[in-house]
């Protein structure tokens, strides 16, 4: 695999970047208050314990901050055979290259490649599940088409032409919890799993890093007159999918959906030159995307970015960030185009040299994650002096865990 030698010039050995996270340190709750979650600090090679109320005090005054406003699905669906028998349908996207915005807005069927619990006694009848839509009766049908390798192409139809499958879903399903989260999502988790400012439906996880914000603390930093604006990146599945490979570098990473406006790219334009700041992971992948799309010119590939074709263009010369993005705005406007529409694959890890971004705001991750590999590659072996004050000193991990603010070194 020649993208090897063009990372590092050797293996990335996954158990580099393990480290013992007690389970007990998982965190299975929110707390009470999404701002008093505790935030590490970390600048200089120095860390600072804070709450995470405080954060507008960290932030440079020339910033721009890039939230992700994904909103989760209510992806899981439990449905129930005649024998007794317990099925889970969990949705992932929707199939064929039908948009997140077109599946919902369907009021007649709507197909989605969806994991299957207890497939095995699913023989392929038709089930059916009972809900209540706007406190009306409906009927939800599910019916199993195919199965490529345990992802199952599910079609959806239900008995109430009024309603769309957003309307559907929202009633018949819960919201999807991650893995390590040990219990069955509960009513306060359909507030608390949502960021504040979550707008566009399509995620079957959180952009967790955003959870942490209120309605207090974004006028705070409004106040000091930092600017901010979304992109929608569509979390999936996959994102919980862990590395088994020993060499990180035959790891498989997955695809996420991501649509950015005009207006957006503009505001990024305008801001070139400011610390930009990326509001979780998924934010920071969509803004990297979104620099090599331009420089790749991806729209002759239907901004379609691949795992490792970064690494195999890096090279001196290359456009700085304000060049490539006014490239994607003049694309937009020749087309008379609004959004733009991508997919990206890209996987960040020690080697990758950042485009886009100064400062990221996230939780802590899992060991041996693509999440943590991305981490590692913003602040180099610094992650372990982070990690290891995270666990001296009580932070609480993962999606329902505290947060951090990272400030990328000198290069």
């Amino acid at each position: 695999m020649c993208c090897r030698f063009m990372i590092t010039g050797k293996e990335i050995n996954l158990e580099d970047y393990n480290y013992d996270l007690p389970e007990e340190r998982i965190a299975q709750f929110p707390l009470a208050q999404r701002d008093e979650s505790k935030l590490l600090v970390f600048e200089n090679g120095g860390i600072k314990d804070s709450v995470f109320r405080n954060i507008p005090d960290f932030i440079p005054q020339d910033s721009f901050l890039v939230f992700n406003n994904t909103k989760v699905i209510n992806a899981r669906l439990f449905f129930k055979k005649k024998t007794g028998a317990k099925i889970e349908i969990f949705c992932l996207e929707p199939a064929g290259n039908e948009t997140v915005e077109v599946a919902f807005a369907r009021h007649d069927f709507s197909e989605w490649i969806c994991l299957v619990g207890n497939a095995s006694k699913w023989y392929g009848e038709i089930l059916e599940k009972e809900i209540y839509v706007n406190g009306e009766d409906c009927v939800l049908f599910a019916e199993k088409l195919s199965n490529d390798r345990g992802n199952f192409r599910i079609k959806f139809i239900w008995n109430r032409k009024d309603l769309s499958f957003s309307e559907v879903i929202h009633s018949a399903g819960l919201i999807p919890l991650p893995p390590y989260i040990k219990r069955r999502p509960e009513n306060g988790d359909s507030e608390r799993y949502q960021t504040v400012y979550a707008d566009i439906e399509g995620s079957v996880a959180a952009p967790t890093a955003g959870l942490h914000f209120t309605k207090d603390v974004l006028e705070d930093i409004g106040r000091k007159g930092i600017g901010s604006g979304s992109v929608t990146l569509n979390v999936g599945a996959g994102t919980f999918k862990p590395i088994k490979a020993k060499n990180v570098l035959d790891h498989e990473m997955h695809f996420e959906s991501f649509t950015v406006s005009r207006d957006f790219l503009q505001r990024l334009y305008d801001e070139a030159g400011k610390k930009i700041i990326a509001v979780g992971t998924t934010s920071v992948r969509t803004l990297e995307s979104l620099y090599w799309m331009s420089v790749l010119n991806k729209q002759n590939d239907n901004f379609v970015l691949k795992q490792w074709e970064v690494y195999e263009a890096e090279k001196e010369g290359l456009p700085d960030f304000k060049s490539a993005i006014r490239k994607l705005i003049d694309y937009l406007d020749y087309n008379n185009e609004h959004y733009l529409n991508g997919s990206t694959g890209i996987m960040i890890v020690p080697g990758y040299r950042y485009r886009t971004i100064d400062i990221l705001i996230t939780n802590f991750h899992m060991p041996c994650s693509s999440l943590l590999l991305l981490v590692s590659a913003f602040i180099g072996d610094d992650w372990k002096k982070v990690y290891g004050f995270a666990l001296e000193n009580n932070y609480r991990f993962l999606s329902y865990g505290d947060s951090s603010i990272l400030f990328k070194q000198n290069e």
